[in-house]
């Protein structure tokens, strides 16, 4: 190991994850760190499945949740460097059903900032999956919906504007987002453990996530077939903590990793640079709480809590309901991705913990 990290130092980390799993905090988790060129910590901790005895895998490959809408949005953005569309196009140029009740003005670039207006989720989200129903009808009625507030004048987290920009992709591309993740990033990338949707991946190294009670005994919840498969823009990705790594570092080394260029450099900064602070419509207090690049939370911020204390500003990342979190501090030149099996709504603490005690770990 590098000098660059102190063996003592992540010792504490690792003791810190070992003593959440035994006090059943978490069932499993996946880390991996680096810090420079070839500066990396790998360990697995915990149990395969909650309940079951098999051991947690460094390769294990989990459920990340919204760590994919990072994704979602770099392929919008790649798409605009293909001179396909403009970031500051209305949607609706793309999805012409879209652009009713209030909506016909959102722009991509709203869309990819949490500044549309609209709702998080879909009011019938749970009946639609309870159903098995298809993406085109969860697209139908996100495109009915009505804003919470006028696009631009404020910052709310919403997962259905990610739902769009899937949808964007697909009909500008020609070809459906878990395909285009896939040609664009995940193969280049050499991110063979990463997939919009769980079809392809080696079943046998899928972990399963603790279920919240709603979610119990459910046909339609994280660990069922139907969302396994689903795919969800704003979701649904499965990936391992060493190809998250691998695009965290291109994000590092502007866009390019191991003699492939997937982004420029413009690019890059522009997807990490703070797009919100400039909105004029926004109250000031937003913009600090939620400070957003292009699909990436920015630091410093009083929201994302999932980063801890220590993030030199300028530092992007995000987290997942399922209990997972990642991130890069451009300053420090580190990448850190701690995916767990514990839904964040028990574990945020503990996912903000661990990155204090991770960035502790440089010497």
């Amino acid at each position: 190991m590098s000098a660059l990290l102190n063996p003592d130092r992540l010792n504490r980390l690792y003791d810190f994850l070992e003593a959440a799993v035994h006090k059943d905090e978490i069932p499993g988790a996946a880390l991996q760190i680096s810090v420079g060129a070839d500066c990396n910590a790998v360990k697995a901790f915990g149990k395969f499945q909650p309940n079951l005895a098999d051991p947690m895998q460094q390769d294990s490959i989990f459920l990340v949740a919204s760590i994919t809408k990072p994704f979602t949005v770099a392929a919008v953005v790649l798409l605009a460097e293909h001179g396909q569309l403009l970031l500051d196009d209305p949607a609706s140029k793309y999805v012409p059903e879209f652009g009713v009740n209030g909506k016909d003005l959102i722009t991509i670039r709203q869309l990819m900032t949490h500044s549309s207006g609209l709702p998080d989720m879909l009011p019938e989200n749970q009946s639609l999956r309870e159903r098995h129903a298809p993406m085109s009808e969860f697209i139908e009625q996100i495109c009915q919906l009505k804003l919470d507030f006028p696009a631009g004048t404020g910052l709310q987290y919403q997962s259905t504007g990610l739902a769009i920009l899937g949808e964007i992709v697909h009909r500008v591309s020609g070809i459906p987002l878990r395909e285009f993740l896939r040609k664009e990033f995940f193969e280049p990338l050499h991110m063979h453990d990463t997939s919009l949707g769980s079809e392809g991946l080696p079943e046998k190294r899928l972990s399963k996530v603790k279920l919240p009670p709603e979610q119990e005994g459910s046909n339609w919840g994280w660990n069922s077939p139907y969302w396994r498969n689903f795919g969800a823009a704003w979701g649904g990705m499965f990936s391992t903590v060493a190809d998250l790594t691998r695009f965290l570092k291109m994000f590092l080394n502007g866009g390019e990793l191991d003699g492939v260029r997937v982004f420029s450099r413009a690019a890059v900064k522009a997807m990490t640079t703070d797009q919100t602070s400039p909105m004029p419509g926004i109250p000031s207090s937003q913009k600090f709480a939620m400070r957003c690049g292009l699909g990436w939370r920015l630091a410093p911020s009083s929201c994302w809590g999932f980063f801890g204390d220590f993030l030199s500003p300028g530092s992007f990342g995000h987290g997942g309901a399922t209990g997972t979190v990642l991130w890069a501090d451009p300053n420090l030149d580190m990448t850190f991705v701690l995916l767990t099996t514990q839904p964040s709504i028990w574990s945020e603490s503990l996912l903000r913990k661990a990155s204090n005690l991770a960035i502790a770990s440089i010497n």
